[in-house]
């Protein structure tokens, strides 16, 4: 296993962490003020914009699809995610390798026509718009997607759709633009041949963003938005691929989509234990400081283990995709979808308990950071369904090891 970035990766991770040193980390209470001036807990502050354009300008741009920009591969991408994480708040978006954007790019490039990839994939490339993907129902348990409800009907040259989706990231954010909508087009076809895919503009006639859904009390600045769809009618050319193509898409979108997550997560809990560290050795308590005491020694360590444990795990993951594709090194994502998130939230849970009061204030990002890490537990697929797919392949390779000791077993008694 090669897990060695290339010289042009370093070169970029050089020059990410010199933009997030002197733009990013900087522009953060700046970010703040201007939330709080907005009294809009979706506005968007003038500093994204600033940022972006620094950003073009320094070519981090793009970073995450290998088709553009510098062409990087999983393993190439992989260290320049987890320094995003660091500012989760702003260095995706200024570097418009945000999600859920990512992920419908890449549905836009792999799966739309040259008219969508004009209307829709450029202006995403380019920065200028946002987009949501509408997949997850609040009537059904929505880690099997094929159990979806939402119905795509074709009348004529139209297909009408109706249904209500909600935790669509992004439908908030004003630059929105589409949604991806993932739909039943034939309810009555092979289980996983009844789902396809439409893109629509989110100002469509009969689309309504019911509300935001805020997690543990947060109201992120993208949203997290319940959509009603009411008889809304696009062209049959706003289907993506082909009917019944819905599953499939679904599946090759949600692989790079988790392992970005991992990587993020990463990022945000190296940044909880460096606060960690820097508060455990400023405090002073029973006669020393808090870094002193073993407790906290043995946090800090078992922090820095797990990550260095989970990051292997995440790389090893990218290298796979880079080199059998993402079908091949589906185990191993399920697993870092389970395992990333899980260290990320032990990291920062001490981190918590290091700043005492301070740590569950809004002062400072942590309970913020805790919040986000933990819906990563549930988004993308629950720990539940990726830890099955990892044992349904686990109990495969059993069976398989039974029937060639079986086999060797007759063989011998011949």
């Amino acid at each position: 296993m090669e897990f060695e970035p290339s010289p042009r990766s370093t070169e970029y991770e050089a020059r990410l962490l010199a933009f997030m040193e002197k733009e990013v980390y900087p522009a953060e209470p700046v970010y703040e003020e201007q939330m709080r001036e907005a009294g809009d807990p979706h506005a968007y502050p003038p500093v994204l914009d600033q940022l972006k354009a620094r950003a073009r300008a320094l070519g981090l741009w793009n970073l995450f699809d290998p088709s553009q920009g510098p062409g990087l591969s999983n393993v190439d991408y992989a260290p320049l995610a987890e320094i995003m994480g660091r500012s989760i708040d702003l260095a995706p978006e200024a570097t418009n390798c945000n999600a859920p954007d990512t992920g419908n790019m890449g549905i836009l490039a792999a799966f739309g026509s040259p008219e969508q990839k004009q209307q829709w994939l450029r202006p995403l490339l380019d920065g200028t718009i946002r987009s949501a993907f509408a997949m997850t129902e609040p009537g059904v348990a929505s880690s099997d997607a094929t159990n979806i409800e939402t119905r795509i009907e074709r009348e004529g040259e139209e297909f009408v759709i109706n249904g209500c989706k909600w935790w669509c990231s992004n439908a908030l954010h004003p630059n929105c633009r589409l949604l991806i909508v993932m739909g039943k087009t034939s309810p009555n076809g092979p289980r996983h041949r009844q789902q396809s895919m439409v893109v629509v503009p989110i100002d469509a006639a009969g689309v309504t963003v019911v509300r935001n859904l805020p997690v543990f009390g947060y109201s992120d600045r993208e949203g997290h938005a319940e959509v009603l769809f009411e008889d809304v009618r696009v062209p049959v050319s706003a289907l993506l691929a082909g009917e019944g193509d819905g599953f499939m898409i679904g599946q090759a979108r949600l692989g790079p989509g988790r392992i970005h997550h991992c990587m993020r997560a990463i990022g945000i809990a190296e940044r909880a234990l460096a606060l960690s560290c820097s508060r455990a050795q400023r405090r002073y308590a029973f006669g020393g400081t808090v870094s002193e005491k073993a407790n906290i020694q043995d946090w800090i360590a078992e922090s820095r283990i797990e990550l260095e444990m989970v990051r292997l795990l995440v790389m090893k993951t990218a290298w796979m995709m880079d080199t059998v594709g993402n079908r091949e090194a589906r185990m191993e994502i399920a697993a870092i979808k389970v395992a990333a998130p899980q260290v990320a939230l032990k990291v920062v849970d001490r981190a918590i308990q290091v700043h005492g009061g301070a740590g569950v204030s809004s002062d400072l990002p942590l309970a913020a950071m805790y919040a986000h890490l933990r819906t990563l537990r549930i988004a993308d697929g629950p720990d539940e369904v990726h830890k099955r797919t990892v044992a349904r392949q686990e109990l495969a390779r059993a069976d398989e090891g039974r029937t060639e000791r079986s086999g060797l077993a007759k063989a011998e008694r011949r």
